[in-house]
């Protein structure tokens, strides 16, 4: 397995919805229009103004993020906590995109409801790096790579999926199980 040798940076990429044009009309109406709140690490991504709630057979979570742009298919990342906590313990880890076959998931917006018969998925841990960093280092997108924390609770995070993307720094996005494993006291 590769170890990562150059600087990068953590993040907790907590649960998220992405959403297609066509259902952020439905849940949010048809002239409704999300407005950027924050840019997110990789180029073009962004937190919007906008929250769905995700239905569970158990539970709800409530003021789930949308993140823009608009994809093609909606996808629903959630933790495996998440999971148990709806009640829907089946969920798939998967890169993200990477829709068939994952559960179903129903979605509830100011405006309307969505019960997709896919998109929910648990985000495997995965390393957004530029395309000239990523051939320095001669890594390949899908590869796995392993990354280790410094510090007094250092950490192995193994198989990390590689992902070419825009980023100014080399950034590992894990879910927030994993983020708080790393930094439990």
């Amino acid at each position: 397995m590769t170890k990562l040798n150059f600087p990068y940076r953590i993040e907790v990429s907590a649960r998220h919805v992405h959403l297609s044009a066509s259902d952020f009309a439905t849940l949010f109406g048809a002239n409704a229009v999300a407005e950027k709140v924050k840019d997110l690490s990789v180029d073009g991504e962004f937190k919007t103004n906008c929250t769905v709630t995700i239905v569970g057979p158990k539970r709800n979570l409530e003021r789930v993020a949308v993140l823009g742009p608009w994809r093609d298919q909606t996808q629903v990342e959630i933790s495996l906590t998440d999971s148990y906590f709806l009640g829907i313990p089946d969920v798939p880890y998967r890169l993200s995109g990477d829709l068939v076959g994952s559960a179903p998931v129903k979605l509830v917006g100011p405006c309307g409801t969505l019960s997709l018969p896919a998109g929910l998925i648990i985000a495997l841990r995965h390393l957004h790096i530029d395309a000239a960093t990523m051939r320095k280092h001669h890594l390949q997108p899908g590869q796995a790579v392993d990354i280790t924390t410094d510090g007094p609770r250092a950490v192995t995070f193994h198989n990390v999926m590689v992902r070419e993307s825009q980023v100014d720094i080399p950034v590992v996005h894990l879910d927030t199980d994993e983020g708080n494993a790393m930094t439990a006291k």
